[in-house]
């Protein structure tokens, strides 16, 4: 399999965009996907919740040494940077990167670190530019970058900041986006 990893990113209308991407993968997906939605700290699961209930593939928030399971969806939760560690994930309470804990950044450059050419990015809908350096860190590591486009986003600077930083990243219209991981999923 070309490709082992997928890690999304999403802010403000992110929720939306996110279900939308998440609700076109058959429980048969067998990728392992990480989540970082912008949310306030004191959150609850109510984010587990919803996409469990709009989502074929069994939806965790992750803990700190969680391993990384096929198939599986790991959201980060609230007040922590999510980081990818070899196989399995880590939690750190470090500054906010773009103002951010979680922050997309974080989570996307560790998973290049950890994943490289077999990992792929997607940033979707939000506003200031999280995600755009992580994006930027998977695509120099050799992975598949995608942005929401920005006509498609209910807040378009975050993937369109995403688009300026990297050279050679897909922008797909919203409901293109699952249907294309389910794509590239399948590559040998």
């Amino acid at each position: 399999m070309k490709y082992a990893f997928v890690v999304i990113g999403a802010s403000l209308g992110g929720l939306r965009a996110v279900m939308a991407v998440l609700s076109a993968l058959p429980a048969t997906f067998r990728l392992p996907l990480a989540l970082v939605q912008h949310r306030t700290a004191d959150a609850g699961d109510e984010l587990a919740f919803v996409l469990r209930e709009n989502c074929a593939l069994p939806v965790r928030e992750a803990a700190d040494k969680t391993a990384i399971e096929p198939g599986t969806v790991f959201i980060a939760p609230p007040g922590y940077h999510l980081m990818v560690e070899g196989d399995h994930f880590a939690l750190t309470t470090e500054d906010p990167v773009e103002l951010a804990r979680p922050s997309i950044d974080v989570l996307f450059e560790t998973a290049a670190e950890a994943f490289g050419p077999r990992l792929i990015g997607v940033v979707l809908s939000g506003t200031g530019q999280d995600g755009a350096q992580g994006l930027a860190a998977v695509g120099k590591a050799g992975g598949a970058m995608i942005m929401e486009a920005p006509e498609t986003a209910y807040a378009p600077a975050m993937p369109q900041a995403a688009s300026d930083a990297t050279e050679g990243g897909i922008p797909l219209k919203l409901e293109a986006i699952g249907p294309y991981l389910l794509e590239l999923s399948l590559m040998g």
